[in-house]
């Protein structure tokens, strides 16, 4: 039986935190020669840029995943230090985002299910993030932490929408929405493993969230406020704004790969 997140067995605090990167995509959209994950900003490949917020977490986690695709061969030479301890990456990418979260969800519980390094127990968090956020922080992904780990269901980081929203047809307006109440939906997003293992395989392949899970499971997240700078890398003309936004940081505070 599937736990209830509203239900947690034991203090939310006394639980695991893990995070899960599915990094199993083509990037079709972005028109770059290998996958957008591995192409380079400042030197290094997108996703190692990824890795090393979480890496630098205050609180530390208690495994970090990263799920590939069957028969990828860029991982290893964009992040030739992976794994570390603590550190597990599985080749078991699925055919769309939601599969290849689900594939590693389910091969953290039956480690943890065998008593095995890395893995996880269904009441543990898992903090779930696109390989292609490679711009969010260790300081975003703590406050998340913080305001979900006492959450009955755990939730996201997210932006209230600045524009105004059109509803096209045709190519022409055909309805403007109201945007006060709009989020645009970001990750990291924190969920209980089991719940969201089971949330995810009753979503189907189609969902393209954590949250759109949940919510069709009648839970309701909660909505962390993010910034602006957590965007998704996804055409071609985004890598020169991440990269610039890479090194204004850089010059701020040199990142060190911990």
């Amino acid at each position: 039986m599937t736990p209830d997140p509203a239900k947690p067995l034991r203090a939310p605090w006394q639980r695991q935190l893990f995070a899960l990167i599915p990094c199993a995509g083509s990037g079709s959209r972005a028109r770059t020669a290998q996958p957008k994950q591995y192409q380079r900003l400042l030197g290094d490949a997108m996703v190692m840029h990824t890795l090393a917020a979480f890496r630098a977490l205050p609180s530390g986690l208690a495994g970090l995943w990263v799920v590939v695709s069957p028969d990828d061969t860029g991982f290893a030479h964009a992040c030739p230090d992976f794994p570390r301890p603590h550190e597990v990456l599985l080749h078991a990418g699925g055919e769309s985002r939601a599969v290849t979260v689900r594939n590693g969800l389910a091969a953290m519980l039956a480690r943890g299910a065998a008593g095995e390094p890395g893995g996880a127990d269904p009441l543990d968090w898992v903090l779930v993030h696109d390989a292609a956020r490679c711009l969010v922080e260790p300081e975003q992904i703590e406050a998340l932490v913080m305001a979900c780990q006492g959450d009955p269901v755990g939730g996201l980081l997210a932006q209230p929408l600045p524009d105004t929203l059109k509803c096209g047809a045709s190519g022409r307006v055909a309805s403007t929405l109201d945007r006060s109440d709009k989020w645009l939906a970001q990750t990291p997003q924190m969920f209980r493993v089991g719940a969201l293992a089971e949330a995810l395989r009753l979503a189907g392949a189609g969902v393209t969230d954590e949250s759109s899970a949940m919510e069709a499971m009648g839970f309701s997240p909660r909505l962390v406020p993010g910034n602006a700078q957590n965007f998704k890398v996804t055409y071609p003309e985004d890598f020169a704004m991440a990269e610039a936004i890479l090194a204004s940081r850089q010059r701020a505070a040199p990142r060190v790969f911990a």
